[in-house]
């Protein structure tokens, strides 16, 4: 009876440390793809544009129908763009660009210029630390990050590219790739971010 308990314990002591090693190598390997994927270079801005412009001229057209509140930079304002997955750019500001919070959990900042912002809001009253609300009115073009559209793209369920402001920023696999009506820039909107925004055009 001892004998086959103490052969029972080896074999379950075995596979238990097989099965460690296999969840160690799977760890490293997915390591390994995460690392691959980083090294890969950005798609530049103007190639976004060019690969998604057919999607985005087909796709809907959404409105942003929330409030923001925004100051006027001073000029070297570093922000750091960071949605309810992490972060997803970053940005400098130059004297008269806007600072932007967006109302939603994640209360993420950007930054706009001035003449985009006054095209995209509207003031509607006072807030606090030097800050004025708006209301949106602008609208863009949304396309469905799908496993479909990844797949046309050639990356995996996570990749970068420039945007318009010459700083990386991450899509992933239900983040919504967006751009103006006029096609002029392509930027990622995250997906609980964009539902908090945004709403189909009536």
């Amino acid at each position: 009876m001892e004998l086959i308990l103490s052969v029972f314990l080896s074999l379950s002591m075995l596979a238990t440390n097989e099965i460690g090693l296999e969840a160690t190598k799977t760890s490293e390997a997915t390591k390994v793809m995460e690392e691959a994927q980083a090294s890969v270079s950005p798609f530049p801005q103007q190639k976004m544009v060019q690969l998604l412009k057919n999607e985005l001229e087909k796709a809907p057209t959404y409105e942003k129908y929330t409030k923001v509140y925004a100051k006027a930079a001073k000029g070297g304002e570093k922000i750091a763009t960071v949605t309810s997955d992490g972060l997803e750019t970053q940005n400098t500001a130059e004297a008269g660009d806007m600072l932007v919070k967006n109302q939603t959990d994640a209360e993420e900042m950007y930054i706009l210029k001035k003449d985009k912002f006054g095209k995209r809001y509207k003031l509607i009253g006072q807030s606090t630390d030097g800050f004025q609300e708006y209301q949106a009115v602008g609208e863009i073009k949304a396309v469905h990050v799908t496993p479909e559209l990844l797949k046309t793209l050639k990356v995996g369920n996570e990749f970068y590219f420039i945007a318009a402001w010459d700083e990386k920023m991450v899509v992933k696999e239900g983040d919504y790739l967006v751009s103006p009506t006029d096609y002029s820039e392509v930027y990622r909107i995250a997906n609980k971010e964009f539902f908090e925004t945004y709403r189909l055009k009536k």
